[in-house]
């Protein structure tokens, strides 16, 4: 009994030893790939937003040359939250004056990206580790693969959250006056964050029993995916609070549209297909929403 708990407590040694390595590593990644996008935008020539987004574009491909070093493309995962946050972070630096709406952004996109990262941090078992979705393309893909991971895990979600973040970016930059919609984009950005905390945390205990097939409390009775539902709604609330001091124009709601579009098209149909080989699933559909958490009737 003895000799099974020291092996026990070795093994988790190794585990957590293992879970350290692998932080250091993605965090001298990403510290890395934010000198070369800072160092990238400074050089380039080009107008404020290319120099942005080729900078962003550079960052990503050093972050796709790591993960291609460690055969595990979720290496890129934690860039979808932290990508704003050294963005906003950058320019609030850079700007000599704030308004009420570029203070109100920033707090928005810097509480989701710190929340989204610490959850992201949370559930990280180690560099060895890749998210399912990854693996099953790779192995539906096969020798398409390699454009796969460049294009499709690294590259779109990087130019989407790019189009999500240059309303609050605008904001940041050419401060204007906070009126009624900006507190009420605000307000839909906190219901985001709060909808994704909350949502996760009910995942979080849920995972570690597993006591039904399919997770059936709070947020999750009613709605297969809140966390999604946060997600889509915080940056419709940074496109609202742009609109709200620039009026409408195309490119502030593109990056809120692509990201809903991204989840509607892509995440939503492959969780919900994994969810599909479990027993039970057609009953399950049918009493549940796709994204809101509120009952369903039945007809």
């Amino acid at each position: 009994m003895k000799n099974k708990t020291i092996e026990k407590n070795q093994k988790s040694d190794m585990i957590y030893l293992s879970r350290a390595k692998s932080f250091i590593f993605i965090a001298a990644v990403y510290i890395m790939a934010f000198g070369v996008g800072f160092l990238s935008y400074q050089v380039l020539p080009f107008s404020p937003w290319l120099n942005l987004l080729l900078a962003d574009v550079f960052a990503t491909i050093y972050v796709f040359l790591f993960s291609l070093a460690a055969g595990n493309a979720s290496v890129y995962d934690p860039y979808w939250s932290v990508q704003p946050i050294a963005i906003l972070s950058a320019f609030a630096v850079s700007v000599k004056t704030f308004s009420a709406a570029s203070v109100l952004v920033l707090i928005a996109v810097l509480i989701w990206g710190f929340r989204l990262t610490a959850n992201w941090a949370y559930t990280f078992h180690g560099i060895e580790h890749q998210d399912w979705r990854y693996t099953m393309l790779r192995e539906k893909t096969g020798k398409f693969y390699p454009i796969i991971n460049f294009v499709g895990i690294h590259m779109v979600p990087t130019l989407i959250v790019y189009a999500a973040t240059l309303p609050a970016v605008l904001l940041i930059n050419l401060p204007g006056e906070a009126n009624l919609w900006t507190v009420v984009g605000f307000a839909i950005s906190l219901i985001a964050v709060a909808v994704q905390t909350v949502s996760d945390i009910e995942m979080h205990k849920y995972r570690k029993t597993r006591a039904t097939v399919f997770i059936r409390e709070g947020l999750w009775k009613h709605s297969r995916h809140p966390n999604y539902l946060g997600e889509i709604l915080m940056w419709w609330g940074v496109a609202v609070m742009a609109m709200s001091v620039f009026g409408f124009e195309w490119f502030l709601p593109l990056g809120a549209l692509l990201n809903t579009v991204l989840f509607f098209a892509v995440s939503i149909p492959m969780a919900d297909k994994r969810q599909s080989l479990k027993e039970g699933f057609a009953e399950y559909k049918s009493e549940t929403h796709m994204l809101l958490p509120i009952p369903r009737f039945k007809k």
